[in-house]
């Protein structure tokens, strides 16, 4: 079983969280162009690479931003979101 430590919860099996997506800055719609738009949506380095992701914790109803190197799997860093931060699934 993996786990997770957390700032607030402490040690915790990673089934207690669900995978929200990547945490991104979407383009400013005023100004974005539809070619932008569609890079945003459809087209992502897929390569391995050191990441930060969007993950709730059921059971607290509380979101959080993992650091996740997506080539080995490691969690590096667990964060509170922060109030203002939007989360697009």
């Amino acid at each position: 079983m993996k786990f997770v430590t957390c700032p607030s919860l402490g040690k915790r099996a990673l089934s207690e969280f669900t995978y929200g997506g990547r945490y991104e800055q979407e383009p400013a719609q005023e100004t974005v162009s539809e070619k932008e738009w569609a890079d945003y949506v459809f087209y992502h380095n897929g390569a391995p690479k050191v990441q930060i992701e969007w993950w709730y914790h059921r059971p607290t109803g509380i979101w959080f931003l993992f650091e996740r190197d997506t080539l080995t799997d490691r969690i590096n860093k667990v964060d509170f979101a922060r109030k203002g931060m939007t989360h697009e699934a």
